[in-house]
């Protein structure tokens, strides 16, 4: 079976995007050769990219002007979308999830292939989290706080985790791999 890894850069404070929508700017506070080289390693294990519709349409937007390895890896990367308004989806390799999310989700992952990624996609995020469907929390934590923003996880969701893994970067970024404990 297909894991389902949770990837996303956040500030200290816990935010993933700033005050406003794709207020992604920190984002450059960590940014650099080490953060590319761990993100095309991470391509290297990426069967499906699993988004939530805003972040389906940023990133379709963004990743379509885009050239480089990691656009390269982007815009040939199968894509899932959960979406309730959305009729269709013209990125390249492109699907729409139908029915019931949990159950569309638990499908993707019994598919062959390689992991299930989801980048952004709070919303999202927080049903897969709900339900026990996230394996892997890989996130890079950027030395920076916001004071306000939209949060990775949302108030009143609670998750014992277990990290696995440490990597500092020159930066001040750090990325943390954490694998979720089950509850007590």
């Amino acid at each position: 079976m297909r894991r389902i890894v949770a990837w996303n850069v956040m500030t200290l404070d816990g935010y993933f995007e700033g005050k406003s929508p794709w207020d992604l700017s920190f984002h450059n506070v960590v940014w650099g050769e080490e953060l590319e080289a761990f993100s095309l390693a991470q391509g290297e294990e990426l069967g499906t990219l699993l988004f939530g519709r805003k972040t389906y349409e940023g990133m379709a937007s963004y990743w379509t002007q885009e050239t480089g390895a990691i656009a390269d890896m982007m815009n040939n990367s199968e894509k899932a979308v959960a979406s309730r308004t959305l009729a269709q989806v013209t990125w390249n390799n492109s699907r729409l999830l139908e029915g019931d999310l949990v159950a569309a989700v638990e499908r993707l992952k019994r598919e062959p292939g390689k992991d299930i990624f989801v980048f952004g996609s709070a919303d999202l995020l927080d049903t897969l989290l709900a339900n026990g469907l996230v394996d892997e929390y890989r996130l890079c934590i950027a030395p920076v706080l916001l004071g306000a923003g939209n949060p990775l996880f949302k108030p009143g969701r609670e998750l014992a985790m277990k990290l696995t893994q440490t990597t500092p970067l020159k930066n001040g970024g750090v990325i943390l791999r954490y694998l979720p404990q089950a509850a007590a």
